[in-house]
């Protein structure tokens, strides 16, 4: 749960930067208003579609905080519950590392059948360079 909780943490975090730097590209590009009496010349604004990206942006770490929400346990959710949770979770566990333990053996014993080619072919060609030398 501590890890949903910083994911969340961290999609919070993320919104807000979406929305401080949507104000600022707001701020950048905007026509400034004009005033009576005051004539400035002020740049074109530059047509890239800032709205698009920004809206796009926040709605999807909208629903991304939405979902991280929704995988927090909720109050009703008994001790119980949570226990069996946790004895699947660390029979899933045990399992993956069986796995990986498999894994890991036969990528040794497949390096170790590598390194004997290698030193195969090593072999070879110093013994075809000490033949080659004798002719």
């Amino acid at each position: 749960m501590a890890d949903r909780l910083t994911q969340l943490q961290d999609s919070i975090n993320q919104q807000a930067e979406n929305f401080c730097n949507s104000i600022g590209v707001l701020q950048q590009t905007s026509i400034p208003s004009k005033f009576p009496g005051f004539q400035v010349n002020f740049p074109e604004a530059p047509q890239e579609d800032y709205a698009l990206l920004f809206s796009q942006l926040i709605s999807r770490c909208a629903k991304d905080i939405d979902t991280l929400i929704e995988s927090l346990p909720n109050e009703d959710s008994s001790v119980e519950l949570q226990i069996q949770s946790l004895k699947r979770l660390e029979i899933e566990n045990q399992d993956a590392a069986e796995k990986l333990e498999e894994v890991v053996l036969k990528g040794e014993l497949l390096l170790e059948k590598i390194q004997a080619a290698l030193s195969d072919i090593a072999q070879s060609q110093l013994d075809m360079q000490v033949t080659n030398n004798k002719k």
